[in-house]
């Protein structure tokens, strides 16, 4: 057995906490740049920052007199973003060429608890827990400001074409929309939308920073605070933990680390989590989820020991068997009250379009986009949706059903199929009687390019 003296201390090094910029203290890396090419050197012209967002900028100067700098490019830059006003009190750019650009931030790390900032001097190291980390990269909005002097100048040349055509003002019709009132899921919706957070997030004010250089008396003098103002002073240090203690802080118990995991988007799982839930709701996610499977790869992903008959019947609770396969009910992807994403059709009008789609493949393993919308008359992008759930497009052909019908399932379990088959015959009486339709228009179509089913 391995005594001490195999593995002697060599240097005791006291470690002090520094809290004195634990607020306010960040690391900025930039990931765009070699470390050999420090921007210690480069004028910043500003900088300003969002506290709560930890969104920072940065306005650096680019040197024009560089042999890199191509200045007749800088020119056309400046040129396309401020336009050629002569006023520049809303310029970009005020010397007419490109001689700045702006550095903005994203977070690298969201939860920074386990990164500090340490500094080492006369046998003691100095540990400054960190506030954020932040990646700058070059930002290209002055691009956006470029496209919309460009769409401006357009719109104002077609404006004054028409004014000279038109002598006096036509009447147009108008068309009058009531919105519905928002319901709580649509207003999540609105709530976790992109365009809602952008708004949210250029709510927060600017605040306006003075920027010092390395070498400046301010920097240094901020320098000292990432020494603890406390060394020395043993009897109140913040190290007093019991070795238990310390060694729960750092291998802290399993359920505490699940607290710190990011929530993930509304519509992922995990196949751990997945598994945790009742058989009946593993079922119903998978199937939201892959739309479409074929029996035995549903097995698969539930895992080893399930139940097979227990899944049969959880699956016909949510989906029905087309081609051999089980494709998701309509009503689980398009739950009462809700409505389409693309065209804002209701979801009750949406299941019973995609219904007929359903039962078109329990006909034939291929079909045609245009009859379909024929019959159902949904927008474009609806339709598109529903074919996308369960087939794929071939050219000149149509779509052909996603899957290959599984035999197998229809020999083992003919119980079933002859059930599916009755719920089917009872959801086409339906159809016939919702779309107008006669018993030649349901047949099958046999078709010379591929065999009917």
């Amino acid at each position: 057995m391995a005594t001490e003296d195999d593995d002697p201390i060599i240097q005791e090094i006291d470690v002090h906490l520094a809290t004195s910029l634990a607020e306010k203290l960040y690391l900025f890396q930039y990931p765009v740049r070699p470390a050999t090419m420090k921007y210690d050197d480069v004028t910043h012209l500003s900088a300003r920052i969002k506290p709560k967002q930890q969104k920072v900028e940065v306005e650096m100067a680019i040197d024009t007199m560089s042999p890199n700098y191509c200045r007749s490019k800088g020119e056309q830059i400046a040129l396309n973003v401020d336009g050629t006003s002569t006023d520049d009190s809303g310029s970009t750019y005020t010397t007419k060429h490109m001689d700045k650009q702006v550095f903005s931030s994203i977070q690298s790390a969201v939860n920074t608890s386990r990164f500090a900032a340490a500094i080492y001097r006369k046998g003691e190291l100095h540990v400054t827990p960190l506030h954020g980390m932040l990646q700058m990269r070059p930002s290209f909005s002055y691009l956006d400001k470029a496209d919309a002097k460009h769409r401006e100048r357009e719109a104002a040349n077609e404006a004054g074409d028409s004014s000279q055509d038109e002598a006096e003002d036509d009447v147009k019709q108008i068309t009058v929309r009531f919105s519905r009132p928002e319901s709580e899921q649509a207003r999540q919706r609105r709530i976790q939308s992109y365009e809602f957070l952008q708004k949210k997030q250029a709510e927060e004010p600017w605040h306006y920073l003075h920027y010092c250089g390395v070498k400046d008396s301010r920097s240094e003098h901020e320098r000292q605070y990432l020494f603890s103002q406390l060394a020395g002073m043993v009897e109140t240090s913040e190290l007093t933990k019991s070795p238990s203690e310390y060694l729960s802080m750092l291998m802290p118990p399993i359920e505490e680390e699940e607290l710190k995991v990011p929530l993930a988007p509304s519509n992922v799982l995990s196949m751990t989590q997945l598994r945790t839930l009742p058989l009946a709701d593993q079922v119903r996610t998978l199937m939201k989820n892959v739309k479409v499977v074929q029996f035995a790869n549903l097995m698969g992903l539930l895992g080893s020991g399930v139940d097979p008959t227990a899944v049969l019947r959880c699956i016909q609770q949510v989906a029905m068997l087309v081609q051999g396969c089980w494709l998701v009910k309509s009503d689980v992807l398009y739950p009462k009250d809700t409505c389409s994403p693309h065209s804002g059709v209701a979801a009750e009008v949406l299941c019973r379009g995609r219904d007929f789609v359903m039962w078109k493949f329990t006909q034939d393993l291929w079909v045609i986009r245009k009859e379909v919308a024929a019959v159902i008359k949904l927008p474009p992008e609806d339709v598109k949706d529903f074919l996308e759930q369960m087939a794929v497009p071939r050219v000149n052909k149509g779509w052909e059903f996603l899957l290959p019908h599984d035999s197998k399932f229809v020999k083992k379990h003919p119980d079933v199929v002859q059930r599916q088959h009755m719920l089917w015959m009872g959801i086409q009486a339906k159809l016939e009687k919702v779309y107008g339709l006669s018993k030649e228009d349901m047949m099958p179509k046999k078709r010379d390019s591929q065999p009917a089913v």
